[in-house]
Parts: structure tokens; sequence; C-alpha cells
């Protein structure tokens, strides 16, 4: 196992200037992170080889890997010129991943909000979704990558949907990036679900929220949960989420990949990271 961070969690630092990409690696090096993960908000890859070869250098220079790259995407309500584009979009971001040196990488497939992500509108997307997956993984597989799906954007959420495209898929590099927390925004228990997860893990994201339910509105700064339940990210181990059990069920699994703070909580985001890796460490020792 390799504790690190997403570069989504310092994402709030890159936007103010604080420092840039190659800064935040060196954070996270210096904080304790022993990998990162890619993921390209405040900045751009795809038509920047000079930056992603720089990421390369300053990873290796700080002696951290570099354990995913993690894009967004959406597949449906496209007619097929559209499709087509995001599809080549997508291969492209597949060849920066690649020259990245990573072997890991998540794409989104589909988003809705609440109110259309009924299970007649999941079985209509899902023909389109397992065809864009199965393009990629394809793809994806002449550089020995394995793409993944992560349980968000709502329509695909619930474990039993990402587990039914990913056996549709049916491409052994074709797995699932596990998102503990995000369990939570389709109302499912982390535990239970991480616990039905980890034989499709590629990537585990440790995530933390705060839960109220859906008659007590806690006011300003909430989401909410499909249905309905009040959510606000917080610092891993000071949430909701039972973190010691989720930890133990990954630890007690065999999981040997990588594990990715994920931090989107009111706090200042770089102590949110760093107090959300140090809890991660102490727990993982712990259990």
């Amino acid at each position: 196992m390799k504790l690190g961070v997403s570069t989504y969690s310092l994402s709030r630092a890159i936007a103010a200037n604080e420092f840039d990409v190659l800064g935040a690696i060196q954070w996270i090096a210096d904080n304790g992170g022993q990998h990162v993960e890619i993921v390209p908000i405040g900045f751009s890859l795809d038509n920047d080889t000079d930056l992603t070869d720089a990421i390369v250098n300053k990873a290796a220079e700080v002696g951290i890997d570099i354990s995913n790259y993690a894009i967004g995407a959406k597949f449906i309500d496209l007619d097929e010129a559209g499709y087509r584009a995001e599809i080549e979009r997508i291969k492209k971001h597949v060849d920066v991943a690649n020259r990245l040196g990573v072997k890991r990488m998540r794409h989104d497939v589909a988003s809705r909000p609440i109110p259309d992500t009924t299970t007649a509108q999941f079985e209509k997307d899902f023909d389109i979704i397992v065809k864009a997956s199965i393009e990629l993984a394809d793809y994806a597989s002449q550089f020995g990558i394995v793409t993944s799906i992560e349980n968000h954007g709502f329509l695909v959420q619930a474990t039993e949907r990402v587990h039914r495209v990913i056996e549709a898929v049916n491409r052994p590099n074709f797995r699932h990036t596990i998102d503990i927390g995000n369990f939570l925004c389709a109302d499912e228990n982390p535990v239970s679900a991480v616990k039905k997860s980890l034989p499709y893990a590629s990537m585990v994201h440790f995530k933390d929220f705060y839960v109220r339910p859906s008659y007590r509105n806690p006011g300003d700064g909430w989401f909410r949960s499909a249905s309905g339940n009040y959510l606000r990210g917080a610092v891993v181990g000071q949430g909701d989420i039972d973190m010691y059990e989720v930890i133990r069920l990954v630890k007690e699994s065999g999981y040997d990949g990588y594990i990715s703070i994920e931090f989107e909580g009111k706090e200042e985001c770089k102590w949110g990271t760093k107090t959300a890796l140090d809890n991660a460490f102490r727990i993982w020792n712990e259990v």
C-alpha cells in the first residue's frame, strides 16, 4: 500500500496561485505523501507535453510515484459526431497517462441531475456507457494501462450500477476507482459498499463527509444526496464515515495498491489535506 494525495485536494491552493501543480507535488512529498494522483483542475495536460514531462521529472526528483490520472468525460446525450469527438478526446488523455508513466487512469462516463437518475434512465444509457468504456479500455491496453470508473455523478454512483458496468465491459484492464465517501451521495453505507467493491478495485480514494438527515436542514454549505440527505466534506477521520472499519476492510482485503486522500471540506485545503493524510496513516497503523 502507498498512501498519497490527489491534486484535487489542493485545487483551491492551485487556483489561488499559492503554488502550481509542480509545487503541489513538492508539498505532497514534504508532508509525507508517497504518491501523487494527477487530476487536471487548474491546469491542463492534453496539449502540454512540456508540463507533462515536468510533472514526471518533479515526482522523480522528490521521490514519489505518480499513481493515477483522473479526468472527466461524458458519453451520453451526444449525436454520433459528438460521441466520436469525446472518444477521441479521451484517447488523447490516455496518451497523456502513458507519457506520465502511470498504469491507472480514471475516466468518467456519465452524470445526470438527481431527478434523471432513475433505473429506467440508467438502462437507457447503459449500452452507450459500456460501448465507450470498452473502446477506451482496449485502446489503453496497448500501454498496459488499467482504466476505471468511479462511483460518482449520481447516474452511475450506486455500487450495483458501477459493478454492472464493469462486468458488462468485461475487460481485465477496466476496474473501479473506489471513492469511499461518494457512496453516501447514493445513500449507501460506505462500510458495506467498500466491502462489496474491493474485489473490483484499481484505486481507492479516502474521503470523509459529515451527514445529516433530510429532515434536519443544517444551513448553508451543504449539498444533498440522491434521497435528500445533507452532506458536507470533512477531513478524513473527522466526519461521520466509520473510517476505522473502512480502513480495516481495505487493509484486511490485501489491497496493495495506491490510496489517495481526497479533501473537499470547508477548511483551508492544505491544512485539511495534511490532517487527513496524517489521520489515514495513523488509523491504518492502529487497525
